[in-house]
């Protein structure tokens, strides 16, 4: 065992060797290769699980494209991750690490239902469809008002966004609990935490019939192509990726960091507001303490999947979608864990940054003494 130590540090026969030049093309298909691998690996856990792998695969990935409705469902569970990533993904580019889109979400969500509650009465005051616009814009605000304390703390205090971006998400899970059991309780709704149910005028419109997708799935394309815009062709997004990635060069180009953390941030925590305001008057057309399976942390996945790119991010949160609707087929026609879904979303991940680990570097073998 000694011949195996050096120092304090156990010698492995292996070491990373960083390559000199990473291949751009393996960079683009490293996201396929781990999908790949997810299920291959996906195929023996069935296997394990006492279950027939083929049949296990086709309740997981197909029959969730088999009908209409069921089409209208994966793309609907698109909307709260695509936003929720987009955000994440211009926070990462501008290295701010943001782990709190379930928060900021959650918050959003609650600004959105306490608008619509407010309006919600036997005689509005102001005509449904103006409502829902001002429980967006109201989701965006909580959004944006979670997330700039996160913002507040790094910029002032030095604090590690990575930790209370995460902090903050387990706040707003209480608040969302308070809020359920205190002030937006329905007061006719047998002591269930919950809102009271909106009705139809305050409701997001559907845009296929049969199914409950609904118009936020087309602001969702036109943001994807609105941060494409920014990223990639705007001044105002190259200066937020220099002040990000290169603060010293960034101060010497008169670029702020300050104002590339404090613009991430809040691009991210509006973005997710705007998916819990899509969630409280869409699908669920009432605030509940379950508003969100996760989509939050969901969205983490689904930004490093596509490459921090929107349009990735849109291939990915389809992907993400499958393994949501798929984790929930799984349990009701095969008896399987409800934690089956995190399975493949965490084997996903896994395989995504081993792939890139080994297009960054290349694995050596250390000579035999």
């Amino acid at each position: 065992m000694a011949e195996l130590m050096h120092g304090s540090r156990l010698a492995l026969p292996i070491s990373l060797e960083l390559r000199a030049l990473p291949s751009r093309t393996m960079a683009y298909a490293s996201p396929l290769i781990a999908l790949v691998l997810t299920l291959v690996f996906g195929l023996l856990l069935f296997a394990l699980l006492g279950k027939d792998p083929l049949a296990g695969m086709r309740v997981f990935l197909i029959e969730p494209l088999a009908t209409k409705r069921a089409i209208g469902e994966v793309l609907l569970k698109t909307v709260p991750l695509v936003l929720c990533a987009l955000g994440l993904s211009v926070c990462y580019r501008a290295n701010v690490w943001n782990i709190g889109a379930e928060g900021q979400l959650i918050v959003g969500g609650i600004f959105a239902a306490a608008t619509i509650i407010a309006f919600d009465t036997p005689a509005p005051a102001i005509p449904g469809g103006a409502a829902l616009l001002l429980a967006i814009v109201a989701g965006l605000v909580g959004g944006m008002l979670w997330a700039g304390i996160t913002a507040l703390l790094r910029d002032r205090f030095h604090a590690n966004e990575i930790l209370v971006s995460l902090m903050l998400t387990y706040i707003a899970q209480l608040l969302l609990l308070y809020m359920v059991n205190g002030p937006l309780k329905d007061p006719n709704g047998m002591n269930f935490p919950q809102s009271m149910v909106f009705d139809s005028a305050f409701v997001l419109p559907t845009l296929v019939a049969g199914t409950r997708l609904h118009v936020g799935f087309l602001f969702m394309l036109v943001m994807a192509a609105a941060t494409t815009l920014f990223v990639f062709r705007s001044f105002a997004g190259y200066r937020l990726q220099v002040g990000g990635l290169a603060p010293q060069a960034a101060r010497y180009a008169g670029f702020s960091s300050r104002a590339a953390l404090w613009t991430a941030l809040l691009v991210s925590g509006g973005l997710a507001g705007i998916a819990g305001a899509f969630e409280v008057a869409g699908p669920i057309g009432q605030l509940l303490p379950s508003i969100s399976p996760g989509y939050g942390f969901a969205a983490i996945v689904v930004a490093f999947v596509g490459r921090l790119h929107p349009v990735g991010t849109v291939l990915g949160a389809i992907v993400m979608s499958l393994f949501y609707i798929g984790g929930e087929l799984a349990q009701s026609r095969l008896g399987l864990p409800s934690a089956i879904t995190g399975v493949f979303q965490g084997m996903l991940l896994f395989f995504l940054l081993a792939c890139d680990t080994l297009i960054e570097y290349r694995l050596r073998w250390r000579a035999h003494r």
